[in-house]
């Protein structure tokens, strides 16, 4: 048996039969301990998957190291042919499919699944907050105005199910009416891209203008685009379109640039990789959902419109999204519509479910999450830049709407 042991970070191996460092120099040698072999079933070819690979990679470089087998490969893909005989220590999957949960339940390790479709209940899973990001989807849209909405999402993927149960469930609740559109709802012929365009087509041209509408994830989106663009729908002005997964490259390709809701894929990466080591180490973890919140919407032009009727309060509200940093008030607000205070501030609210204030400081707290997440920017002058008092100040409004002190936010959510 070999016993791998290390001298001036030079790794090296002796047999049972040589002779073990002698005791005077112990001080100069240190046992290695064995790497543990973990696979990572999970594809390589969105955006999203890229982001849960970079938060494992930053668990593992700040944590024990890891021996990775990652093969290359497509959403719900089969499983490789090397796991039904592969030693490993642990696997964090995106079990997809039935084939890939078929391999999963033969393995006698530990295992995190990070996909949404729930095929194994009885492990630890880690996924995004799909209901937060149908919610937020709606709540990006209200703030500009729109009163009609509609989502374009896949049926046969779970976390499309749930964004669209989320954003018809808010659209319903303020009164308002949601038009959905399934790809994978059709008549009994084999699928057929031609017919799945023409339909989705049919599907655009039907829908009432302004109008908000929510891609299940950027590349949906980017379909949607194409259609408006060859039938001359106009982008945001008429239709305002919003994807998931913020694939930078893909929404900076689109015509024109797609805004889309950020998951917090690094963030979700990290949270499996330390469930994983955990269970690696013989600690007990329950198979209970760890949800991770998105952190926010990416905003480009194919939303950046206001449609909102009331001339006075649009011109409010692009006032607020312009200076709401600049440490404003509602009566700075007030000076600039022709109107009192007690009439703006009632169809403020009206128009828009919230009070001049609480968008102030809305937009104030998305800023700061931003700047936590985006920069080294310190608390202080973070405060200054967003308009608050002072940082103190800051930390309690943060902490009121975001459940975390501006601190602990940073280090849960932000890149490393």
């Amino acid at each position: 048996m070999a016993v791998d042991w290390v001298v001036s970070g030079c790794p090296f191996s002796i047999s049972d039969r040589e002779e073990s460092p002698r005791s005077q120099d112990l001080i100069c040698w240190t046992k290695m301990p064995k790497q543990k072999a973990v696979a990572l079933l999970i594809e390589t070819s969105n955006a999203y998957a890229r982001g849960l690979l970079g938060g494992i990679a930053s668990y593992i470089h700040e944590h024990d190291l890891w021996s990775i087998y990652l093969v290359e490969q497509e959403r719900g893909a089969a499983p490789p042919s090397w796991l039904d005989d592969w030693e490993g220590d642990g696997v964090i999957a995106r079990i997809e499919n039935e084939e890939i949960a078929s391999s999963i339940r033969q393995l006698k390790i530990p295992v995190v699944d990070v996909s949404a479709a729930r095929r194994i209940p009885n492990i630890p899973w880690v996924e995004t907050n799909d209901v937060a990001i149908g919610e937020l989807a709606y709540q990006h849209f209200r703030e500009r105005g729109f009163e009609h909405f509609a989502f374009c999402g896949e049926s046969r993927f779970n976390w499309s199910v749930l964004r669209r149960q989320a954003f018809e469930a808010r659209v319903k609740e303020d009164g308002f009416e949601c038009l959905s559109f399934d790809f994978d709802v059709d008549d009994q012929r084999p699928r057929s891209l031609k017919r799945e365009r023409e339909r989705l087509a049919e599907w655009v041209l039907s829908l009432q203008h302004p109008i908000g509408v929510l891609a299940c994830y950027d590349i949906m989106a980017q379909k949607i685009l194409d259609i408006c663009r060859l039938h001359g729908i106009k982008v945001p002005s008429e239709l305002a379109l919003l994807g998931v997964d913020n694939d930078e490259l893909l929404c900076d390709l689109c015509t024109p640039p797609l805004s889309s809701v950020v998951p917090a894929a690094h963030q979700t990466g990290r949270e499996a990789a330390g469930l994983l080591d955990a269970m690696m180490r013989g600690e007990e973890v329950g198979a209970e959902p760890h949800l991770i919140e998105p952190l926010g919407v990416a905003t480009r032009q194919s939303t950046d419109v206001l449609a909102i009727k009331d001339p006075e309060i649009a011109a409010a509200v692009r006032f607020i999204r312009d200076h709401c940093c600049d440490g404003i008030n509602v009566q700075d607000v007030v000076k600039k519509v022709p109107l009192s205070r007690r009439v703006f501030e009632s169809r403020f609210l009206a128009l828009m479910g919230r009070t001049p204030h609480q968008e102030i400081t809305r937009r104030r707290i998305e800023r700061v999450r931003y700047l936590l997440i985006e920069t080294d920017l310190t608390l202080v002058q973070i405060s200054r830049r967003t308009g608050f008092q002072n940082h103190e100040y800051m930390s309690v409004a943060f902490r009121r709407v975001m459940g975390h002190p501006p601190a602990t936010y940073r280090r849960k959510f932000r890149k490393i």
